[in-house]
């Protein structure tokens, strides 16, 4: 009996740690970044190159979060700071980390305007 019970729990906590990325962990996490900021949460885009071999070692499978400021573009010291403040709050949950890892991303970058990504890892 004791040997099933540790089977279940060890085949339940396999099953959670496996789950896919939730979309509400990131967006719920995305915006409160910037809370009443400068600075608005639009979303994130999960980026598939199909013209990089699967077994090939350069990121084929990643997550674009985009944000926008809601003035003009700030200078680039602002605009460090405000990449960093991004990853630095997906790097610090690492339940999102482990999940998004688990579902094959292999980088994560942030956007804060059409022309430019940063990566976070």
């Amino acid at each position: 009996m004791r040997i099933r019970f540790f089977a279940l729990i060890t085949a339940i906590t396999s099953a959670i740690a496996a789950s896919p990325v939730r979309a509400e962990n990131i967006d719920l996490l995305m915006s409160q970044v910037f809370a009443g900021a400068e600075v608005t949460y639009i979303g994130y885009e999960s980026v598939e190159r199909q013209d990089i071999p699967e077994a090939a070692t350069v990121d084929r499978k990643y997550l674009i979060v985009d944000f926008r400021f809601r003035n003009e573009q700030p200078k680039n010291e602002q605009l460090q700071a405000s990449v960093h403040k991004a990853c630095m709050a997906l790097l610090r949950n690492r339940e999102l980390i482990r999940s998004l890892s688990d579902s094959g991303y292999d980088m994560v970058s942030v956007a804060f305007d059409r022309r430019s990504q940063f990566d976070c890892l």
